[in-house]
């Protein structure tokens, strides 16, 4: 039987109190962040603006947002404090969009928006908006006379952009459709002031991803055309593995500013990252494999495994290891396969059905030998565990492919064919 997800109205959830995990409370809901598509499609909820204690206006992402319920909202604990700034592609929603009059599709009757539904997309951590509660009859002092509809989004017009309309907006609306290597491959072929106005504009985490699909150069042009804190934000938001390979190239006072400015506990994987030679286990793994303690269950492994920002590699396999369950872990136990998942009852312990006589690699073992190893194997995936048996993080076929592929190689695909509408988005960045 399919999971319904509730509907929330954001006038229900404005001025709302914000708790972190223990219940202590962070700040208020003042509104909600939101991003318009291009036509009719839903516009992605990006986050909330929280007015914490000290009057200051804060950026929450909805990743962090645990739960959205009758007045309250509960988040991870883990919070940004640094001033909300709204950029170009940004809408607010409740500061834009209502007492907006729109129009219907069907009728070109002419509306006034009341409310908002957002809901969370099933199996997702993702929100969209996707009602809209409006008002017939004209504006002004008499508006409250008129009869009241609750529609799709689709059903009104007025909000979204246009799909040939001109503009910035319609550009970076546009660029969501892309996927980051597609999205990287824009960006290289723009001009220098415009691949900052545009980087300026995406959102931290799209913007994380795009870089890791980004030559160095450009890697570090951009970054170095952000904010410090913004570039900060960004880094944390790439897998720590990229974050460390870029803030490497940089120069030593910047590199250590930004690390600096970083949540101590990103911080510390990145340095922990940057220690080993770069073309070792330990230089090439990421620290954030999916780790689970002796006791959990098939079906617990499952609803890790199915996180949409795993990447696949990550995801093909869970890893099995004493308490704590963060890297470096306790002894590491072994390993079970996605596969091995899917074949076994959802009550099964992960540590019954562990592939315990794989071999594990050890941080300095060099990059022909870690491929040797993923070839001999037929794995994506590689444990690396130190000397005490402590898991520190997982080798990715995809990062080995990047160190045994020609340094040019992200060059070379940009330059080569691209899918049309990146194409056709390139001319369209460069005003052509």
């Amino acid at each position: 039987m399919a999971v319904v997800t509730p509907r929330v109205f954001v006038s229900h959830i404005s001025g709302v109190a914000v708790f972190d995990p223990n219940g202590d409370q962070v700040g208020r809901v003042r509104d909600l962040v939101a991003m318009l598509r291009v036509g009719a499609r839903p516009p992605r909820l990006l986050g909330l603006v929280v007015e914490v204690i000290s009057r200051r206006r804060i950026f929450l992402p909805m990743t962090r947002v645990t739960g959205v319920e009758s007045g309250q909202v509960i988040t991870t604990g883990v919070i940004n404090m640094r001033r909300f700034e709204q950029r170009a592609s940004e809408t607010l929603v409740l500061g834009e969009l209502l007492d907006r009059r729109v129009r219907l599709v069907e009728s070109g009757e002419e509306v006034t928006v009341l409310d908002i539904g957002i809901i969370q997309l099933p199996a997702r951590r993702d929100w969209e908006i996707d009602k809209v509660f409006v008002r017939r009859g004209k504006g002004g002092a008499l508006r409250r006379k008129g009869e009241t509809l609750t529609l799709e989004w689709s059903a009104v017009t007025g909000f979204s952009l246009e799909e040939h309309g001109q503009g910035a907006e319609n550009l970076l609306a546009t660029f969501e459709q892309l996927r980051p290597a597609d999205l990287a491959g824009v960006l290289h072929h723009l001009s220098a002031k415009r691949r900052a106005e545009v980087a300026a504009a995406l959102d931290d985490d799209r913007l994380a991803d795009v870089l890791e699909e980004l030559p160095e150069d450009d890697q570090i042009e951009i970054i170095g055309k952000l904010k410090d804190e913004r570039a900060a934000d960004v880094l944390e938001a790439m897998d720590p593995d990229d974050a460390a390979d870029l803030l490497s190239e940089l120069p030593e006072e910047e590199k250590e500013r930004l690390l600096t400015l970083m949540r101590p506990e990103e911080a510390a994987d990145v340095r922990r990252l940057m220690s080993y030679e770069e073309r070792t286990a330990g230089g090439l793994m990421t620290t954030e494999p999916i780790v689970l303690r002796p006791d959990a269950t098939v079906a617990d492994a499952l609803a890790r495994v199915r996180d949409p920002d795993l990447s696949p590699s990550l995801a093909a396999q869970v890893y099995v290891c004493r308490p704590p369950d963060e890297t470096p872990t306790g002894k590491y136990l072994g390993l079970v396969h996605f596969q091995r998942l899917l074949r076994d009852p959802p009550f099964t312990l992960v540590s019954s059905i562990a592939d315990t006589d794989l071999p594990a690699l050890p941080p300095d073992t060099p990059l022909p030998e870690v491929t040797r190893y993923l070839a001999a194997y037929n794995m994506v995936s590689a444990p690396v565990v130190d000397e005490s048996g402590s898991l520190l993080g997982a080798v990715t076929v995809d990062d080995v492919l990047d160190h045994l592929l020609p340094d040019d190689w992200r060059e070379a695909e940009m330059h080569g064919s691209v899918p049309a509408g990146a194409q056709a988005l390139r001319g369209a960045a460069d005003g052509r």
